[in-house]
């Protein structure tokens, strides 16, 4: 997605990455079959969204990265503010792989419990964190690592 956005502007920086449960994909724990990027451009004052999905599942989904539409971003509404990818130096699969060091119980505890994946920067951590969630949200989850998507260090449980 980070590619096809900065055809959109070379200078764009990341709100935030999610990743979506496609039931047609089997899942691979620390992998996703689908994402959910936001990204700034901040000489524009916008936001535009992309998904990107390994397969085709319309009306929602499209195969590959897929624009859905800019707005105006006047700053963050949430607590998540933007980066620059150069702080992002951590892929999702080591993160999990970090994360299942704290989680190894809960993970034996609750066998093919879903694995989502989001990346957002927040004045809690001092770099951009992975949030490794048992679950298909982090609002019904009761059990989420934090990885420092820069240094892949652990951060903390949220039960």
């Amino acid at each position: 997605m980070y590619q096809v956005a900065r055809t959109w502007d070379p200078r764009i920086q990341i709100l935030s990455l999610a990743s979506s449960h496609v039931a047609d994909v089997p899942e691979e724990r620390g992998k996703a079959a689908a994402w959910e990027g936001v990204f700034i451009s901040p000489t524009q004052s916008r936001s535009r969204t992309y998904t990107y999905s390994v397969i085709e599942l319309l009306p929602n989904l499209h195969k590959g990265v897929y624009s859905m539409g800019d707005e105006p971003f006047s700053g963050s509404k949430g607590a998540s503010r933007p980066f620059l990818i150069d702080l992002l130096k951590v892929d999702t699969d080591k993160a999990y792989e970090t994360a299942l060091t704290k989680a190894g119980d809960y993970e034996k505890k609750n066998p093919g419990k879903p694995i989502t994946l989001a990346l957002d920067f927040t004045a809690r951590f001092p770099n951009p964190a992975w949030r490794v969630i048992w679950g298909e949200s982090a609002g019904t989850s009761n059990f989420s690592v934090y990885i420092d998507a820069n240094t892949g260090d652990f951060l903390e449980v949220m039960h």
